[in-house]
């Protein structure tokens, strides 16, 4: 148990907040976009920059506290109970060097900040669906760019990281230096270090092409047949995916919209507006669409693809990895969830992979999911009224598509991690091996056990 002399000298160590659960600041600082994870450690702190990191580890190392870290809740999927919640929001550091074509970026950054810094030079990053993502905690996690196919994973292009291991230390990593924990924090999760800056590779931006198209839920059989017959037409460079949405009548949906049961389909497209027309033609021939927003755009724009929400919101989601979505597959699917069903879920996905994805980069890491055909993805509401329901939802839609799935999942949409088992679904056996192994090596005393982390020995009291 902390008392009152090991809150002192954690706040006499750092220079920034230190906060308990009596604090004015506590709320703030232990706050998550996903607003159904209510943190609840013993303690707080706000780092101020990468030292005070180095420092917080350090002090919680002496007292076997165990440590957790959060720069935007975005991938909350389970609540930190006890120990010390390093909050990494302010390390703001946004360095881009338009010749290396290379980005440096601390913890809390956000990827709208490196876009509004890169895209100028004529760059960008390889970000997911929503540009108010951190950068860090998405990378870690292997990162899905939307624009996957065509340049592969986040985590195949870091260069180096800056991390503090559970010892304390503040070290740089790369491929040279202490190569396999750099190759294991890149898809890893942060098992064995946190992270307070990141170094990527940048690409440059030509002609984009990317929007969605919306049609009427009661076509979702057809449009899902187009879908799957569409995709073997498609070059690397095109990136689509297709959601089946069952949208509220919030203020975060457009009027339009509001209240609907919708098929949405996403598409990103290193190309312009002839070849981008081209390409999805036989789409925009399939049903009536109540929207239709494909077309040249400015990168600064590319949420508007996927349209995910911008503001908080109270969720819980799950995830396969398909070895396909053929015509089985898409009919179960729509048994559970299509049209005049009453699935509870806002949102089901189906992400195609392969391109660069399959690829890999030029260095080893963790990254799992090479081998798979889709993505699956399901979002609901954790609201009181339906948390019950959209979790059997979950359940069920997971388990109707088992047949089709590979067995794995990527840790950033694993959903709420379960037993030992279940989390080791998030990467190969041979991978999972090796993290077993550095944990014991960088993590001896399971310091870092919160959120998606494998088990380690058992820390002692």
């Amino acid at each position: 148990m902390l008392v009152n002399d090991d809150i002192h000298a954690l706040s006499t160590a750092v220079s920034g907040i230190v906060a308990v659960p009596d604090s004015p600041e506590f709320a703030e600082e232990t706050f998550a976009f996903n607003v159904a994870t209510v943190h609840r450690p013993d303690v707080v702190l706000g780092a101020a920059d990468a030292q005070d990191v180095a420092a917080g580890v350090k002090w919680a190392a002496e007292r076997r506290v165990p440590v957790s870290v959060q720069s935007t809740g975005h991938g909350a999927e389970s609540a930190v109970d006890g120990g010390l919640l390093i909050s990494t929001r302010r390390l703001q550091d946004v360095q881009i060097d338009p010749v290396e074509r290379t980005a440096r970026v601390g913890a809390g950054v956000k990827w709208r900040s490196v876009l509004e810094a890169s895209v100028p030079h004529g760059l960008i990053g390889l970000h997911g669906s929503s540009t108010d993502v951190g950068v860090v905690g998405y990378t870690v996690g292997g990162g899905l760019p939307v624009l996957g196919r065509a340049l592969g994973f986040a985590a195949d292009h870091v260069r180096s990281m800056e991390v503090v291991t559970a010892d304390g230390a503040l070290r740089r990593i790369d491929a040279d230096a202490e190569a396999e924990l750099f190759a294991l924090m890149c898809g890893g999760k942060g098992n064995f270090a946190i992270v307070t800056a990141v170094e990527f590779n940048l690409f440059p931006l030509g002609d984009f092409y990317g929007g969605g198209i919306i049609y009427p839920g009661a076509d979702a059989a057809p449009v899902l047949t187009a879908f799957r017959e569409w995709l073997p037409t498609l070059p690397d460079d095109a990136s689509p995916s297709i959601s089946l949405l069952r949208l509220p009548d919030m203020e975060f949906v457009p009027p339009p919209l509001r209240g609907q049961f919708v098929v949405h389909l996403r598409f990103a497209y290193l190309g312009n507006r002839e070849a981008g027309d081209a390409l999805l033609a036989p789409m925009r021939a399939v049903s009536t669409p109540l929207m239709d927003t494909a077309g040249p755009m400015s990168y600064l724009d590319v949420d508007q693809i996927h349209m995910d929400p911008a503001d908080p919101l109270p969720f819980t989601d799950g995830g396969a990895l398909l070895k396909d979505f053929g015509a089985d597959a898409a009919a179960e699917l729509l048994r559970l969830a299509g049209d005049g069903t009453d699935c509870p879920l806002l949102l089901i996905e189906i992400r195609p992979l392969g391109g660069a994805l399959a690829r890999g980069g030029i260095l080893p890491d963790a990254v799992s999911g090479r081998d798979a055909a889709f993505l699956l993805f399901l979002v609901g509401l954790k609201v009181p009224e339906a948390a019950e329901a959209v979790t059997s939802s979950i359940r069920a839609i997971l388990g109707a598509m088992a047949p089709y799935s590979t067995g794995y999942t990527l840790v950033n949409f694993h959903g709420e991690p379960g037993d030992e088992a279940d989390r080791a679904r998030a990467w190969s056996p041979a991978v999972y091996e090796r993290m077993v192994a550095a944990k014991s090596t960088y993590d001896p005393g399971n310091l870092l056990r919160f959120g998606h982390a494998i088990n380690g020995a058992p820390a002692a009291s």
